[in-house]
This record gives structure tokens, sequence and C-alpha cells, in this order.
């Protein structure tokens, strides 16, 4: 039953030539059925091929692109008692001003572990572990009493008429 007369109900007749070409069409395509399998399975198989091409290609791209980016990770090492900072992640969440420092501190290392939790004292004496990629060394401020130079630069100008004179005559 063909979809014509599906939907209308009764069958299509074709002029006699179309339905003469169309009727050599259909047997001819439907006598080599040996060939279009074997056509149909080399497709197949290259389009296997591919697939292992294209997944050996992105396994190769995913290595090199790990490779990069771990070149580029900086150890961080820290003594038991160093003074760091630990990055408050937080701050783009709750709304805290622009300008002030994503960076709180600074607490005493207690305790590092080999696979990167670290744990912090605060000047409270409380305890709490966190990651140690949140870390960084606490800077001092340089509290030395030392005697600092201080030196004042004079601005001087000279008048002379003669100078005077062409800068105005140069300005006009």
């Amino acid at each position: 039953m063909s979809f014509y007369q599906l939907v209308y109900g009764k069958t299509c007749h074709l002029p006699i030539e179309l339905e003469h070409k169309a009727h050599c069409a259909i047997t001819r395509w439907n006598t080599d059925l040996d060939i279009v399998g074997i056509k149909r399975k080399r497709q197949h198989s290259e389009l296997d091929e591919w697939r292992e091409k294209a997944y050996h290609n992105a396994q190769i791209y995913k290595e090199r692109t790990n490779r990069w980016h771990d070149k580029r990770i900086k150890k961080k090492s820290f003594d038991l008692g160093d003074k760091v900072s630990l990055f408050n992640c937080r701050v783009k969440l709750f709304g805290h001003k622009k300008l002030q420092s994503k960076w709180e501190g600074p607490y005493t290392l207690i305790n590092a572990a080999s696979h990167g939790a670290v744990t912090l004292q605060n000047n409270e004496g409380t305890l709490f572990k966190i990651n140690g990629h949140r870390l960084k060394i606490f800077l001092e401020p340089n509290k030395n009493s030392e005697e600092i130079d201080i030196i004042d630069f004079i601005f001087f100008m000279i008048f002379r008429p003669d100078i005077l004179i062409l800068f105005f005559l140069a300005k006009v």
C-alpha cells in the first residue's frame, strides 16, 4: 500500500512512461542487494575508523592541554608556624565592597596534610581546616625603627627680562 493510497484512500495512476521508469528503477535497485550490502558495510567500517581517529585526537588534545596547565602551576610550600592569608571566595556572592581585600588574615599554620588540607588557627585560638589552594604567605608590614632620610625637592624659576619677552612673543 502506498502513502498516496493511505492518505487519499485511492490508488495513484501515473502516466505510463513515468510508471514504467519508476518500476524499472525499483527493480534495478532491489536486485543489487548484495552490492548495496557490501557498500553499506564499507561505509560503516569507514565511519568507525573516523570515530576512532576523532577519539584518539581528542585524547591527544586533552593530554597536551593538561601538560600545558600543569607546567604553569606554582607549587606552594608552607612550614608549620607560618603566617598565612586566606582567600575569601564568598566576596562576590554577598556583595562586599569593590575595593575591599579578598584576603583575610593573618592565620597561623598548625598542620599541613599531604593531600592539601591545612589546619589554621586564628587570633582567638579557634582551629579550622581548609583547602591549601586558598592560602598565600602573609607579608607583615616592615616595623623597623631605622632612621629614614627625607628628601625635599625645591623647584625654582629664574626670571630674566629677555626670556620673559621671548616667551610672550612666542605665545602670541
